[in-house]
Order: structure tokens, then C-alpha cells, then sequence
């Protein structure tokens, strides 16, 4: 069985003047079906960096990423669009949903732009499991963060994605909130079988998760994998 996410040899600088930054260097891991991975590390240790370009979000200064079986650095930028869209979920630590639609219509957006005729139906069942069906025509001013963040995972669900980026999901949370949304996170992704990626500099929540390595310096200082 390949891989859903490949990388090796993965780095990442940026030139300031005279001087290169290295933010990443010879980064290797892969990720397969199903798997629950964390990165974790301190802030300013690359870990974001990594999450964007996992995604396809940024380009590579070096190495290969291979995502849903094709290789990233061979793709323009409108081609990385097409795979996200059809292959991959997000879930930001701010949330990133539009103020002016409501909780249905921000987890529905994704559906929509596919053109799917089900997506009130979808949305309103993903709401239900995350425990926010009588909140649906909500905007997000009127919710509190982790019924927003909650929202933002109904969203990320909605287009059934292969494999789910999650940026500090409890980061703007406080630490109920936090916990009730990382349940929720990984028994929503168990049920969707889906591969998901954490980005936390929290050690307890990376804990919760098959797999984690600790990103120092922009390099993989530990691999550990629960037994």
C-alpha cells in the first residue's frame, strides 16, 4: 500500500539580503491511510511551514512531497488547487470561517463549489455530530471560539477529504473547549477514516495520536510511535 503523504528530503529556505534562512532541512516521513500523526516543536521550529508545504500550500526548496500518490513539485499552482479541493481538508487555529454566512452555509461552502445538491443535507447531519444542530443558522459573532472551531471541523469534513491538516486546532481555546474539540476531532476522523495531521506544541494532545515527531531547529529531533 503507497503512502498518502511521501516526503523526503524535504527542506526550506528563504534568502534575506545576502543571507539564507533555512527554516526546514532533510525532513523524511511518510503517512499511510487512516494514520493520526502529530508535529510538534516550539514555536518559530518549522512546524506550520511544514503543515503548508505537506499541503501544497507553499513550494519546496528542496526534496519531494508525494500527496494522494502525486508528486506536488510537478503540479502549478492551479493543479495543487484542483488536488486540495478534492483531496484534503484544513482546520485553522482562528477558525477561518466568513462572518457574513452562517454555521450551515460556512460548513457547505466546499460542497457547493463541487456543485453538490446535497450539501444542506450534509452540513446539517455534520452539524448534528458535532453537537450543533440547533445552532445551524448561527453566524460565527453569535458562537462562542469552540463552537466556531467546531464548525470549522464540520467544514473540513464536509467534501469527505483523504487526509486532514489540522494547525493548532485547540491554539485559540480554552483548555474544556480544547479538550471537547479534540474529541470530537479524532472520533469524527475515526469515523470518516481519514488520515490526519496535527500541528500542536501541545505534548498531551500529540499523545493522542498514533505517531509524532518533534521538530527542533527545523529538523526532526525525536520520532515516537504509541505501541
Amino acid at each position: 500500500m503507497s503512502p498518502i503523504l511521501n516526503i523526503k528530503n524535504l527542506s526550506k529556505s528563504f534568502k534575506t539580503g545576502d543571507q539564507v534562512l533555512k527554516i526546514l532541512e532533510d525532513i523524511n516521513f511518510s503517512l499511510n491511510e487512516q494514520e493520526t500523526f502529530a508535529i510538534v516543536g516550539p514555536s518559530g521550529s518549522g512546524k506550520t511551514t511544514l503543515l503548508g508545504l505537506c499541503a501544497g500550500l507553499d513550494d519546496t526548496s528542496g526534496g519531494t512531497i508525494e500527496l494522494c500518490g502525486v508528486d506536488l513539485g510537478s503540479l502549478n499552482e492551479d493543479e495543487r488547487a484542483i488536488l486540495r479541493n478534492q483531496k484534503v481538508g484544513f482546520i485553522f487555529q482562528d477558525f477561518q470561517l466568513l462572518p457574513s454566512l452562517t454555521a450551515l452555509e460556512n460548513v457547505i461552502v466546499p460542497l457547493e463549489l463541487q456543485g453538490d445538491k446535497n450539501a444542506s443535507a450534509v452540513g446539517k447531519e455534520l452539524l448534528k455530530k458535532v453537537g450543533l444542530e440547533s445552532r445551524i443558522n448561527h453566524y460565527p459573532s453569535q458562537l462562542s471560539g469552540g463552537e466556531q472551531q467546531r464548525v470549522a471541523m464540520a467544514r473540513a469534513f464536509s467534501n469527505r477529504p483523504t487526509i486532514l491538516f489540522a494547525d493548532e486546532p485547540t491554539g485559540n481555546l480554552d483548555e474544556e473547549s480544547g479538550e471537547n474539540v479534540v474529541k470530537l476531532l479524532l472520533d469524527l476522523n475515526k469515523e470518516a477514516g481519514t488520515t490526519l495531521i496535527i500541528v500542536t506544541h501541545d505534548l498531551e494532545l500529540a499523545k493522542q495520536t498514533q505517531r509524532m515527531i518533534v521538530i527542533k531547529g527545523g529538523k526532526i529531533f525525536k520520532e515516537e510511535t504509541k505501541a
